[in-house]
């Protein structure tokens, strides 16, 4: 080897070694959740269950101060669940491109209520009832504007196949042939007006529509249209909340469901640095088109008390839940109520 090539080699090494020293780093973190649920106070099957989820999170920073964020997550034997890439700008916000999350959209607002744990109906039993996605389940570009005077500007776009399949590099994935381009639109303000006691009030509204092929699905209607307005309050250790959402499915065919409407209510207390209690309320109206029939307009509901003590990377947590026409069925079976005990690790 002649000196001229050994020379190149090393500048070569010594550039790489330069540029895996600011490659930025790598985290891993994850955890699982034991949960014993018991449903009118009857145990059928295996009242037994376990979720658990590890994330990889990779992150570097450019010399303009310019952030980048990989995440992938996995849950429940390594599958697949969620990806998204972060680039977060110094003064133009950011930008991201998501994978199976609620991203930007309104996808992410479902259930922005207080909770100690989990939603109202998110207790272990299924509630059957509809949530909002917006184009959080398709492949998506977002990005999240700067806060001026507390307010926040949220945006999604959806170029088309708005479906939860994702592509693969060059691929052409989630093609659907009921819905294609979307998009989703959200503002958040922080109107605190110089008070500090008003600095834990939080407001918002958005909106999301999305291109329906309605021919080709052989429908008859219009857009795929959603909305979300909502509040929280927090002051102290108890944060209260409310909101409304709407989702209009553009369907005008006989006996479909052309709308929902949904809101929430929630209180938290964190009794200590440790200890917190909540209770939950959250109710579903569905509507199906045309006249006559017996379950024309259903309303579902859960109701859902909760506790959850923590300590370090471990906690306990306890709901207490109620569900009222489940599914959208009047059916006595579809009213229940029941118990879930929760042992949660986090590392």
């Amino acid at each position: 080897m002649n000196k001229l090539t050994k020379v190149g080699l090393s500048a070569l090494c010594g550039s790489l070694a330069s540029v895996a020293a600011n490659a930025g780093t790598m985290e891993v973190f994850g955890g699982a959740t034991a949960t014993y649920t018991s449903n009118q106070g009857q145990v059928t099957g295996n009242p037994i269950g376990m979720n658990t989820a590890l994330t990889f999170k990779g992150s570097g920073e450019l010399d303009n101060g310019t952030t980048f964020t990989l995440t992938v997550t996995g849950a429940d034997q390594m599958g697949y669940t969620s990806g998204n890439i972060n680039i977060a700008t110094p003064s133009l916000g950011t930008f991201n491109i998501n994978s199976r999350t609620g991203g930007n959209g309104i996808g992410g607002h479902d259930d922005k209520m207080p909770t100690a744990w989990e939603e109202s109906w998110g207790h272990g039993m299924a509630s059957g009832f509809d949530f909002q996605k917006g184009v959080s389940s398709a492949m998506n570009i977002g990005w999240t504007s700067p806060s001026f005077m507390g307010t926040t500007l949220k945006l999604a776009v959806a170029p088309g196949g708005n479906k939860a399949a994702f592509s693969n590099d060059k691929s052409v994935g989630g093609v659907n042939t009921e819905k294609q381009a979307g998009y989703d639109a959200l503002i958040e303000i922080k109107p605190s007006f110089g008070v500090d006691a008003l600095s834990g009030w939080t407001v918002w509204a958005g909106g999301s529509e999305t291109d329906q092929n309605i021919k080709v699905a052989g429908k008859t209607g219009n857009d795929h249209q959603e909305v979300n307005v909502g509040t929280t309050f927090a002051y102290g250790p108890v944060t209260v909340g409310f909101q409304r959402m709407g989702e209009f499915t553009g369907s005008e065919t006989a006996g479909a469901t052309d709308y929902y409407q949904n809101q929430a209510f929630g209180v938290s207390f964190n009794v200590s640095d440790n200890l917190s209690i909540s209770y939950g309320e959250f109710e579903s109206k569905r509507h199906k088109v045309g006249s006559g029939a017996s379950d024309k307009t259903v309303t579902g509901e859960t109701q859902s008390f909760q506790i959850a003590y923590t300590m370090g990377g471990m906690s306990l947590k306890l709901a207490e839940s109620e569900v009222t026409n489940a599914s959208y069925s009047t059916a006595a079976a579809n009213d229940h109520d029941g118990r879930t005990i929760a042992l949660s690790l986090a590392f």
